[in-house]
């Protein structure tokens, strides 16, 4: 019997359902971060919670007020990149913490990090001499990226922050989205990322269209995931490394929905639900560079998972 003024257990999911399994997993694999975002998204999500996962991501920023400390496991060492600052940026939006002087401390970081034309670069050259995932090459003088700079600009818009670092940053990725007529992946999620919440709704739909024929066009969604055979990965990915409907819209309210029917997204959520290994754990499907690494990235993953699922319905326990 629980002690009096004791606060209460958190509501255990069902045995056997995806999120029961999911936790076991998240217990036995996944950093503090990882734990305390789990709880907080499908345990507990209450003020309490959310301190607590604010608290574990502090253990990543320096003083710089940028994020290291391989906050983004496929880069080590605990120098501040901006892959992981966007990360950091991300577990905030999701808490709804995306706001304040914490976030002005954060775009002073990206300030001093930018290029010439303020966006964001992929790599920092600070990366040098650390251990890094052999697909983010290090460079002297590295260019603009919307990879990098659509994501943080789209959540900085979305959560109304506003800054000088954002004016010129935000033009870049209108250039980069616009002027895109080949891409891969991983740079049209980070498009759909800025396009969903920039804040002329008129041209992002409009931009959202033009992306979504590229895609079709172009194949870059494996529509039928009993038929991966057909549908080629990018140069670079690793063999497995297929993109889906549900990986570019992550929740029905994503631009990205209208690019694919009922019938594919349904596909593709089926696929997502079916992927969970016997552990409880999400895999990862792009390239495996190191093992600490691997071990790392699944119990993000397998939130994503999760919160991809429920966004749109799915059962989940």
């Amino acid at each position: 019997m629980a002690e009096s003024g004791a606060s209460p257990l958190p509501p255990t999911p069902p045995a056997h359902t995806p999120l029961s399994r999911a936790e076991h997993f998240i217990w036995l694999t996944a950093r503090v971060l990882e734990q305390r975002r789990f709880a907080y998204h499908f345990l507990n999500s209450d003020v309490g919670a959310a301190d607590a996962v604010e608290t574990a991501l502090a253990a990543y920023r320096n003083d710089d007020e940028g994020y290291g400390h391989a906050l983004e496991p496929d880069l080590r060492g605990p120098v501040s990149q901006p892959l992981h600052t966007g990360h950091a940026l991300r577990v905030l939006d999701s808490i709804g913490r995306c706001g304040g002087q914490r976030v002005e401390r954060v775009c002073r970081y990206l300030t001093s990090v930018s290029t010439a034309d303020g966006a964001l670069p992929a790599i920092h050259p600070s990366q040098r001499g650390y251990p890094h995932a052999p697909f983010v090459p290090v460079v002297d003088d590295p260019p603009s990226e919307l990879l990098a700079t659509g994501p943080v600009v789209g959540l900085l818009h979305r959560n109304e922050v506003w800054h000088a670092w954002l004016f010129r940053a935000t033009d870049f990725c209108w250039r980069a989205v616009e002027s895109l007529d080949k891409s891969h992946p991983y740079e049209i999620e980070a498009a759909v990322a800025f396009l969903d919440s920039a804040p002329d709704r008129p041209r992002a739909e409009a931009a959202a269209d033009r992306l979504g024929r590229l895609v079709r066009e172009h194949r870059l969604a494996a529509l039928d995931p009993a038929h991966l055979e057909a549908f080629a990965v990018a140069p670079g990915y690793a063999p497995d490394e297929h993109h889906f409907p549900h990986d570019y819209a992550k929740t029905p309210g994503s631009l990205a929905r209208a690019w694919f029917t009922d019938e594919e997204m349904a596909r593709s959520l089926d696929f997502l639900a079916g992927e969970q290994r016997e552990d409880g754990g999400w895999p990862i499907r792009w390239r495996q560079w190191a093992p600490g690494t691997a071990l790392e990235c699944r119990p993000m993953v397998t939130i994503e998972a999760l919160r991809t699922l429920r966004a749109y319905g799915r059962p989940i326990g």
